[in-house]
């Protein structure tokens, strides 16, 4: 019996604590300013439902996204616009921003998901779940730093 993987597809789950209140946490995802900071030189936002993000994620391919829901502190989704070399697939790839308020500080999750569990895909899914990954780890370093300048919590290391 040979298995095939049409239709099949997978994601990713990142999950960081910010030693931060929410709302900079917040600012940090939607201020164009600080994503160019902590996820890639000349990144762009319209923070808004219906706006648009534009970055380079993961430092190779240039990612555009329609913002189908905002919800301000609390969740933010991305829908991916086409844009992968050479690929003909009718992959919707989505990255879904959830931030919750932690016992010190703000809990960040980024939920991937869409993308065909097929050989071709391979380095795009793994680039992008590192990228993210790499990335939110930077985001956690430029938000606690500045709570830190702003007299705000303090990360225990």
């Amino acid at each position: 019996m040979t298995c095939t993987m049409t239709g099949r597809t997978r994601g990713y789950a990142h999950r960081v604590d910010v030693a931060a209140a929410v709302p900079a946490v917040w600012t940090a995802l939607t201020d164009s300013r600080a994503l160019g900071l902590w996820c890639a030189p000349g990144a762009e936002i319209s923070a808004r439902a219906g706006g648009a993000f534009r970055a380079n994620v993961d430092r190779v391919t240039e990612t555009e996204a329609h913002i189908d829901i905002y919800e301000p502190q609390r969740r933010m989704r991305l829908i991916h616009l086409p844009s992968y070399d050479n690929l003909t697939s009718q992959a919707t790839l989505v990255d879904d921003f959830l931030l919750d308020e932690a016992p010190v500080g703000a809990t960040l999750r980024i939920l991937g998901s869409g993308f065909p569990a097929e050989e071709l895909w391979d380095a795009i899914y793994l680039r992008r779940r590192a990228g993210w990954e790499r990335a939110l780890a930077r985001l956690k370093v430029l938000v606690e730093r500045e709570a830190r300048a702003a007299g705000g919590p303090e990360t225990r290391g």
